[in-house]
């Protein structure tokens, strides 16, 4: 398949990996060139612009940081790039809003959108194992279906609207991000009591919880390993305000929601922005007089 890629920050080059290996013909575009330097030695081509990454692909996929950035690629490449007929595929984290506004750009020229984010960390984008989250017409998903296969391990069905793969996924992130408040208030309260935190991990990770989530995410905290960022707090913070606006839209109450989100604010506030967003539980043990 002829496949343009554009944004590759750490996510966005782990996957335009996989589909250059895949043995698709790719073109990739960034603002900071020198980000496509090793896809480049790889074969792929660098495009000048957003345009040109678009002209002749049967699909264009961005992975880019926020909702006004989306607007600019939609606007400065893939309408005015993209055949009609072709598909753009969205793969960042983007509001419902945006996916509406762009949806209805894509319509007048004629150009087809699936929004598919993905679920995992960039070491999970690199080896082909996270999650896809697919919207949009059918028979668009269906043919994308060969690239997502090299993206990710499966591709989850949110149906036919591009405005449903935003729900899961940021539904996903919410309860992911409440299970990391949760294990930071766990962690604050065995050290109250001198416990080690490798031992409440242990516990943790060798019973109820023995999830990739927990694992992870609990071996952060346990080590306090906040500089080595997946997933920076600044991002989180950015999809926990696209969470609060897709339910204030739908009118959906998500309680949990404000504690967590609140933890992120007084992180950022903190100055730990780009540090991992699992930094709340150093948040948790501040104000349990810890730290």
């Amino acid at each position: 398949m002829k496949v343009g890629f554009i944004g590759l920050g750490r996510m966005g080059q782990a996957m335009a990996a996989r589909v250059q290996g895949g043995g698709h013909e790719l073109v990739v575009y960034n603002r900071t060139r020198a980000k496509c330097a090793d896809l480049e030695k790889a074969g792929a081509k660098v495009a000048a612009s957003m345009a040109e990454a678009c002209k002749g692909r049967e699909a264009v996929i961005s992975m880019v940081t926020d909702d006004k950035a989306l607007l600019d690629v939609v606007t400065e490449g893939v309408v005015p790039g993209l055949p009609k007929g072709a598909i753009h595929v969205a793969m960042g984290t983007h509001s419902v809003a945006v996916l509406r506004e762009i949806g209805a750009l894509h319509d007048k020229a004629g150009q087809v959108l699936v929004a598919a984010p993905v679920l995992g960390r960039p070491e999970a984008a690199a080896a082909g194992q996270v999650g896809v989250v697919a919207g949009g017409p059918k028979d668009a998903v269906a043919k994308l279906a060969p690239v997502f296969a090299l993206i990710g391990r499966r591709t989850f069905d949110a149906g036919v609207k591009p405005e449903g793969a935003s729900a899961v996924k940021l539904a996903n992130n919410m309860v992911l991000g409440c299970a990391i408040e949760a294990m930071a208030e766990g962690f604050s309260l065995i050290r109250k009591y001198g416990v080690e935190p490798a031992t409440f991990f242990d516990v943790m990770t060798d019973g109820l919880f023995a999830a990739p989530a927990y694992k992870v995410y609990g071996n952060i905290i346990a080590k306090e390993l906040y500089h080595q960022a997946g997933f920076t707090t600044a991002l989180g913070l950015k999809d926990a305000n696209l969470m609060l606006a897709a339910a204030l839209a739908a009118n959906v109450p998500l309680p949990s929601l404000n504690v967590y989100r609140d933890r992120l604010i007084d992180a950022v506030a903190h100055g730990e922005a780009e540090l991992d967003w699992s930094v709340i539980a150093r948040v948790q043990a501040r104000a349990a007089g810890i730290d």
